[in-house]
């Protein structure tokens, strides 16, 4: 438990550089006896004796010269945080989610501006499915996180941050694919429940009565990717993935009706952003 409070130490401080009580006293706009009374009960709550006295002047003692130290470097440190808040820079940790595909292909040049522009601000990126990212956002353990539609997060605030196309990819000797129907009987490929893209296949799938013979789910989408283009089944994933994986000609792409293909990514957030959540809106918005 902490003995030691700043005002204490702001007239600790005084005395010292003033040189006496009378002066502090005097500079700190107290009577004489309060300020006496405060160091002798530092001293009481250290059980240390800070100041001797050689003839009429008092002196540090060696305890006091540590006290004097530590009490510098605190108010440094106070008024570095009392500049850096009254300036509105963000500083501390962000800690936000993403969906894989979003991290991969669009959040790397976005990150990377908003660390040269505030440096001060740790982020932590961690990834999810929509489902398990707003969870956690409603939990208090991640401040906002990239959620792909379809999806639903009763008490957070939700912006529309990016458009994404989604395509079906295929082996490449599957022929062109324009109804669910085709797929009948093959093997969906997908992250496990929650994952709003597999979500969306299996409600295409569902209106024309078809169920994948099996879905394998995956952890990654280059694991995903390798397992499609090897024959094994069929993925829906974002476009602009492929292109950021360079994976396009590993598997066959086929375009999928509109209301399917036609996706939005979502920033979703608890509350009032705080001040490094509010920048990096901002460069969203650019």
């Amino acid at each position: 438990m902490r003995t030691i409070d700043l005002d204490s130490l702001e007239i600790f401080r005084t005395v010292v550089q003033e040189g006496g009580v009378i002066r502090a006293a005097a500079k700190l706009n107290r009577v004489q006896s309060n300020v006496t009374t405060r160091i002798k009960q530092l001293e009481e709550r250290l059980g240390k004796q800070l100041f001797r006295r050689q003839g009429r002047a008092l002196v540090l003692s060696p305890e006091g010269e540590l006290l004097l130290s530590y009490a510098q470097r605190l108010f440094r440190i106070a008024d570095e945080a009392e500049h850096e808040l009254r300036s509105g820079k963000p500083m501390g940790a962000l800690r936000i989610g993403s969906l894989e595909s979003t991290a991969g292909s669009r959040l790397a040049p976005i990150l990377s501006k908003f660390h040269r522009l505030y440096p001060a601000v740790v982020v932590e990126l961690v990834t999810g499915t929509t489902g398990a990212l707003i969870q956690r956002v409603s939990n208090f353990e991640l401040e906002a996180a990239f959620v792909s539609e379809p999806f639903t997060a009763p008490g957070l605030h939700a912006a529309r941050v990016f458009d994404e196309e989604l395509v079906l990819i295929t082996g490449r000797d599957m022929p062109p694919v324009t109804r669910a129907a085709q797929l009948a009987g093959l093997t969906l490929i997908a992250f496990m429940n929650g994952c709003s893209y597999r979500k969306r296949m299996e409600e295409w799938l569902g209106a024309a009565s078809v169920m994948p013979a099996r879905t394998l789910e995956f952890a990654s989408y280059q694991a995903m990717i390798a397992c499609v283009a090897a024959g094994t089944g069929y993925a829906l994933v974002p476009r602009s993935l492929l292109a950021s994986l360079r994976a396009g000609s590993e598997v066959k792409q086929h375009e999928l009706p509109a209301r399917v293909r036609r996706n939005r990514t979502h920033l979703v957030w608890h509350g009032t952003p705080s001040a490094a959540l509010q920048k990096l809106q901002a460069l969203l918005d650019q």
